[in-house]
């Protein structure tokens, strides 16, 4: 047998197997050596390696072979890996291996093959079942759990009548595997036989059934944890199976075996800080059950698992306004991933008395967790929120969300959260309560909205003129057509915003001033405006904005014919030489899906800016035909910037594709 050099290091002699040309000759014979490798690393180096080899059937026979050699259980281990890895070549070596007259031999076959996980192996491993080595049949029957099927589950269930208590278990554990449970009858009598009762608590869990569930609940009266939790994660294993409409009936029978348990609060609190997810998931259904609000807080750092988090928000739920003040007390404390899954629950969770404690969270919250809390100060339904709701208007972080909570709170106390506007805006606390005032307030809000815009202050005039169109359209285009003539540039520029969107026939005509305001930003509002209402009489003023060095308003312009469908190979041209990337950006955009746009997006591979480069790509990679396939894999070849290369190489995947 051939040899690896000798080197000095683990590390050389891992990379010299990872270097290895797999074609090269007597490789075989080197890396079965490195099977016998004093470190791990290099075995698993030597064991990948005999995966890659060219005659996968002649390397299964040559490490069957290695499974023989005792004294060597490194190496035999390392082949076990490298048959499994094989796969489909590995079963016939693996098959014959399982007459082998050592019994060693015939155990490893069977565990080899379970884990090759290959269901043409269920009809010689149900025929070894009647091996005359009691370690064998327990292999043979733990490796069925993961190949078989009925005829499999039929010779599993067979045993379990076996007197061999290890075989036995190993049957009904690879019944669970299959998830093909015995009879209720079957599995209940299990529950006497210690040795069995875990494994028979986790075949419970797969039978959907009431009878099954009340088993399950005598467990969680155990005295032993293990006991309890194997019940635990029968029940959530149970509660997956079983259809919504009878899940009810599924959680009002646990929760009166809980209620009978005076330290059922205890031993849930337990149970969710188990290292098994199964069992946490199980404990969350109970809590779930019970609505015991004191266990919140460690319901909610069952969040620490991505697995649970939906399990967690449902069990949250379920916990009421007392949970809700539960998580609030503690939410300081709470670690990263339970945080967030409170606070999306908190939401859910208030009521009048969470107002405090919602504010002083205010105090300390970052922006993500101060968002959830100004929705939650909504849902509050108290009259109380209105005042703090409204100096978050004075946030430009929060003042969206405020108007918006605001909104639903004015839904249970609408007149507090009037008072609270209009005395806001009385004491010209912030231009945003004139917008919340006008929508909260409705039509009644008018009078006071007309006498805004005529305000002496112009943030007062702007506001006023924006909000007043949602509130009435014919109050919001007279509002509008005066502000367009306003002295003061935002106000102007608030006219054009709100003109644009309540469109109709005059619109086009009203911007046109607009469009060639002094000011940059009325302009910029203008052509957005156009865009926004449809105005197609304004299109001959758009286009030639698409050159404008103003960068920002060239790319409103671009943006603003496609919403007209009046981007055409003019404006493509133009735009598309732009010095601003972000105008050249738009303009690919714009024309994607059209021949002209493709065409743009293949000359602009060269361009300069690497994020156009990319953005030519993406459109070719949408909208390119296999005309595009030869000029995108070219300008792959030459491209230096990772992100640009990492579209290219998207585009010509899916080019070549068509």
């Amino acid at each position: 047998m051939s040899h690896l050099p000798v080197f000095p290091a683990e590390e050389e002699r891992y990379r010299a197997l990872q270097e290895l040309d797999p074609r090269g000759e007597g490789i075989l014979d080197v890396l079965l050596t490195g099977l016998h490798d004093e470190s791990w690393r290099v075995r698993h180096a030597a064991a990948e390696g005999l995966q890659r080899l060219a005659a996968p059937e002649d390397v299964a026979l040559r490490l069957v072979g290695v499974l023989g050699e005792r004294g060597e259980t490194g190496a035999r281990n390392a082949a076990a890996e490298a048959l499994v890895g094989l796969g489909l070549p590995a079963l016939r070596p693996l098959v014959k291996l399982l007459g082998h007259a050592d019994p060693d031999q015939r155990k490893f076959a069977a565990d080899i093959l379970g884990q090759l996980g290959l269901h043409v192996a269920e009809a010689p491993l149900v025929q070894a079942l009647e091996d005359p080595d009691l370690n064998v049949r327990v292999a043979v029957s733990e490796a069925l759990g993961r190949v078989g099927s009925e005829h499999g589950a039929r010779a599993l269930e067979r045993l379990l009548g076996d007197p061999e208590p290890l075989l036995r278990l190993s049957a009904l554990e690879g019944l669970v595997l299959l998830r093909r449970p015995p009879p209720l009858p079957v599995v209940v009598a299990l529950l006497d036989d210690a040795r069995l009762r875990r494994s028979a608590f986790r075949a419970l869990g797969l039978i959907p059934q009431v009878a099954a569930t009340e088993r399950l609940c005598l467990g969680l009266e155990s005295a032993t944890r293990s006991v309890r939790e194997a019940a635990l994660a029968a029940l959530g294993t149970q509660a997956s199976l079983v259809e919504p409409a009878r899940r009810c009936e599924l959680e009002a029978v646990i929760r009166a075996a809980l209620r009978r348990l005076p330290d059922a609060v205890a031993r849930l609190a337990q149970a969710l800080e188990s290292e098994d997810v199964t069992v946490r998931a199980g404990a969350l259904l109970a809590v779930a059950a019970l609505g015991e609000a004191s266990l919140a807080v460690p319901v909610a750092e069952a969040a620490r698992e991505d697995r649970l988090l939906r399990d967690v928000l449902s069990t949250l739920g379920r916990l009421g306004a007392e949970g809700g003040r539960t998580l609030l007390a503690a939410m300081s404390d709470l670690s990263a991933p339970a945080k967030a899954a409170a606070a999306e629950a908190l939401v859910d969770l208030v009521d009048a008395t969470s107002v405090t404690p919602l504010c002083a969270l205010l105090e300390w919250a970052e922006d993500d967790l101060r968002g959830v809390v100004v929705r939650a100060l909504g849902r509050t339904r108290s009259a109380e929120a209105a005042g703090p709701l409204v100096d978050l208007l004075r946030d430009s972080v929060t003042a969206g969300a405020a108007t918006r909570a605001l909104g639903v709170l004015a839904g249970s106390c609408r007149g507090a959260v009037l008072a609270a506007l209009e005395d806001a805006v009385a004491r010209r606390a912030t231009p945003v309560a004139v917008a919340a005032l006008g929508r909260v307030g409705g039509a009644p809000a008018l009078p006071s909205l007309r006498k805004l815009a005529r305000d002496v202050d112009p943030r007062w005039r702007a506001a006023a003129v924006e909000v007043a169109g949602e509130v009435d359209g014919g109050v919001g285009r007279e509002l509008a057509r005066a502000a367009l003539a306003d002295e003061a540039a935002p106000v102007r520029a608030a006219g054009a915003r709100a003109m644009g969107r309540l469109g109709g026939t005059e619109a086009g005509a009203l911007l046109r001033s607009a469009l060639q305001d002094e000011e940059s930003s009325v302009r910029r509002a203008a052509v957005e405006a156009v865009g926004e209402s449809g105005a197609m009489d304004r299109v001959t003023e758009l286009e030639p904005l698409v050159r404008h060095p103003d960068g920002a308003l060239a790319v409103a312009a671009v943006r603003a014919l496609s919403r007209l469908g009046r981007v055409g190979e003019r404006v493509l041209r133009e735009a598309s030489g732009h010095p601003d990337a972000e105008v050249v950006k738009a303009v690919l955009s714009a024309g994607a899906v059209s021949r002209e746009g493709v065409s743009l997006a293949v000359s602009l591979l060269e361009h300069p800016h690497w994020d156009v480069r990319a953005a030519a790509a993406r459109v070719l990679g949408d909208s390119g035909g296999p005309e595009c396939l030869g000029p995108t894999q070219r300008a792959l070849e030459a491209e230096s910037d990772a992100l640009a290369r990492q579209a290219l190489s998207d585009a010509v995947e899916r080019l070549a594709r068509r």
